[in-house]
């Protein structure tokens, strides 16, 4: 890579720092790994922002959608699911006036979940050659009839995905509940699996079953096995990646050249390059149902913790504060009428913090008759714009 193409990733990196995918950042993120990274800026109170937190609809979507992103210039980007064989519509999103324009489409059959701009400008998203969902796919947003191309393959269940300062792409297995990460190389073609989050089971079967009580009917119990889901590169390089099931996070140590370098294989039972428990950096009731996250400059995670209809923020040193969850219903008792409905994708536009709901009938969701939508999902942004140190103005 010639010093030209290193300043314009750069460049790039710095612009892309507030967008995420299926709270994903999309490029290099404004924030911290840990207590070990430089000092960070005084973070305010989350909880005492989130307390008097109102929210308001911009897009409800007429298809399932899960990952986000955005650009600076207020705008979000949301790819909607189609129906059999349909192509996906990839849409964009202005926030201040809620205009809808379609900038693209991803070919049929497909079930995209996550998203991120990539180095070179393009639009990459998940859940190609559904119901695979193997195919990573690239798209320079242009007019409706604008067709991405395929980027990736060998990503089976693609879900979360993120840039590093290499301009590797980073994927998570989401659904495929293996907990496999998978790295993409700048110029693209097969993913090779670099690491796993240990899954609920093992190959033996040995392990536990994290159920909910609502399943399709009251009371029957819905397993959930996803282990690794949304991921975000942090400011020093490494990577976070999301844990549903246990409703954790986990820090994954990258050296220069972009290889691993947290310790792997501390249990026989599980494939030799499944991290250590080492390297959870926090596991807490409130991240219960973990998907999306998204850094903001003080080096804060934000997670949308979707089975509690719950955001909550996670400080450098693994401190949990619930930033908001939707409030009980005086008549039902439950927490289902939203203004969250199983939130999934949380990005930063500045100051402005906007998240998808994809509507699952899980947990606080269930019955997810309740609320703006049923099934199809929308896409949130809050009121008030958030104190957050290190940026100075928020998106207009």
């Amino acid at each position: 890579m010639g010093v030209k193409r290193r300043t314009a990733w750069r460049a790039a990196v710095l612009v892309a720092v507030a967008a995420t995918a299926t709270g994903v950042l999309a490029g290099l993120a404004s924030g911290d790994s840990g207590p070990s990274s430089a000092a960070a800026p005084r973070a305010a109170d989350p909880a005492a922002q989130g307390r008097h937190a109102t929210w308001t609809t911009i897009f409800t979507a007429t298809g399932g959608i899960e990952g986000l992103t955005g650009d600076n210039r207020g705008n979000v980007y949301v790819a909607q699911r189609g129906a059999g064989s349909d192509p996906c519509p990839v849409l964009r999103i202005a926030t201040a006036t809620r205009a809808v324009t379609q900038v693209g489409i991803v070919p049929g059959p497909c079930a995209p979940s996550g998203l991120a701009f990539g180095p070179d400008g393009r639009l990459y998203v998940t859940g190609g050659n559904a119901p695979a969902n193997d195919t990573i796919f690239a798209l320079r947003p242009g007019t409706a009839s604008t067709t991405a191309t395929a980027f990736a393959t060998g990503v089976p269940a693609a879900n979360g995905v993120a840039f590093d300062r290499h301009g590797t792409l980073w994927a998570s297995d989401g659904g495929n509940a293996e907990g496999i990460v998978y790295r993409i190389a700048p110029s693209g073609g097969a993913g090779v699996e670099a690491f796993r989050i240990p899954a609920m089971a093992n190959s033996i079967g040995v392990g536990r079953q994290n159920g909910s009580l609502q399943g399709v009917t009251p009371n029957t119990p819905a397993v959930q096995n996803i282990v690794a889901n949304g991921i975000v590169v942090t400011r020093d390089g490494n990577l976070v990646v999301a844990d549903t099931a246990r409703g954790a996070l986990w820090d994954v140590r990258l050296d220069s050249k972009g290889r691993v370098a947290s310790p792997v294989g501390c249990d026989e039972t599980f494939t030799a390059d499944t991290l250590c428990l080492d390297a959870v950096r926090v596991e807490h009731p409130a991240l219960e149902g973990a998907d999306g996250i998204a850094l903001d400059a003080a080096g804060r995670i934000w997670v949308d913790a979707n089975e509690r209809n719950t955001i909550a923020v996670v400080d450098q040193r693994g401190g949990v504060t619930e930033f908001f969850r939707n409030p009980v219903d005086p008549t039902t008792s439950r927490r289902n009428d939203g203004p969250l409905e199983f939130p999934t994708s949380p990005v930063f536009l500045g100051r402005q913090l906007c998240t998808t709901s994809s509507d699952g009938a899980r947990r606080d969701n269930f019955p997810n008759t309740g609320g703006e939508v049923t099934g199809n999902g929308k896409i949130s942004c809050l009121d008030q714009r958030l104190d957050v140190p290190g940026v100075p103005l928020p998106v207009r």
